[in-house]
């Protein structure tokens, strides 16, 4: 063998090692597992060995070309067991050491397909019937919805993409209306991580909108009261002439101050606050109008 083809078996060698490390089955993770084993079968063109099982022939009976089948289909089932094995925890190593790697396949489908085909059932429940929370992040819902889309995918389930952003879009609430009415009047192609990036954008759009809507019905609010600024009425003043707010009268004295009587000896003037006279009968009350110092507080008849 030339040194160029034996570079070249060591570099595929390592290649598929290094894809070998990649996942490790621990009976949780059957259908990546599997995709992973026929990706490696396949590029080594042993894949043929999961599916079809080695029967076994009577050498002296046999033809020579069904030995020599026999003997290559041996050595590649050999090759692939070692594969399924280096793959494996250390438990499920211990179970299948001494088969063969169609009988080791038929006994996992056996033992977690059906395991794998109730978790793709419940995934698929989930996200078709998500709806985004209240006060949840789109963010946070997108992450989740792509959280289901990536499972069924290491399930082997053939999920189309257009399918995922139709079940992503009805999972929106209703102030997305317009944004699911768009994207369906558009014909451009969208991906779903171009979906997400669109729906950022939108998310972004809403919050400027509800912030600039409640600043128009929050302005008169503030304009109604200005707290320190806004103005008190005027105390009550009283349209009597001769009278203060605090009820004195126009001479400076508080009328509430002077007791009312009916009997002229008895009662006390409010103009000179002497005893035995009305106001009306006071002399320096009268006198004072004559003099016009001030105006009579009653104007009588007019004489005609």
């Amino acid at each position: 063998m030339s040194n160029a083809n034996a570079n070249n078996n060591t570099s595929g060698s390592f290649s598929l090692m290094n894809l070998c490390q990649k996942v490790t089955f621990d009976g949780s993770n059957f259908n990546e597992w599997m995709r992973y084993i026929r990706m490696i079968t396949r590029y080594e063109d042993k894949e043929y060995v999961l599916d079809e099982k080695l029967e076994r022939i009577n050498p002296e009976e046999a033809t020579p070309e069904e030995m020599v089948a026999f003997e290559a289909h041996e050595r590649d089932a050999t090759k692939v067991h070692c594969i399924m094995l280096a793959t494996m925890n250390l438990e499920l190593q211990k179970s299948y050491e001494d088969m063969y790697p169609y009988e080791m396949h038929q006994d996992l489908l056996d033992r977690y397909h059906q395991s794998a085909r109730q978790e793709r059932y419940e995934i698929i429940t989930n996200m078709i019937t998500a709806k985004m929370g209240s006060g949840e992040s789109l963010t946070a819902h997108l992450q989740r919805m792509q959280r289901y889309v990536d499972r069924l995918l290491k399930l082997n389930v053939k999920f189309d993409e257009d399918l995922a952003i139709d079940i992503i879009l009805h999972s929106l609430p209703s102030c997305y209306s317009q944004f699911r009415m768009t994207y369906h009047m558009n014909k451009e192609e969208v991906t779903l991580s171009k979906l997400q990036g669109l729906l950022r954008t939108a998310e972004s759009n809403l919050k400027d909108k509800s912030v600039a809507s409640s600043s128009t019905v929050a302005a008169p609010v503030l304009a109604i009261g200005q707290g320190k600024g806004k103005k008190r009425k005027a105390p009550y003043k009283s349209h009597h002439k001769g009278k203060t707010q605090d009820g004195s009268s126009s001479s400076g004295t508080k009328a509430g101050s002077v007791k009312p009587s009916s009997d002229p000896k008895e009662a006390e003037c409010f103009y000179c606050h002497q005893k035995g006279h009305w106001k009306r009968s006071c002399p320096k009350y009268l006198q004072d109008i004559k003099d016009g110092k001030i105006k009579p507080t009653f104007a009588g008849p007019k004489k005609k």
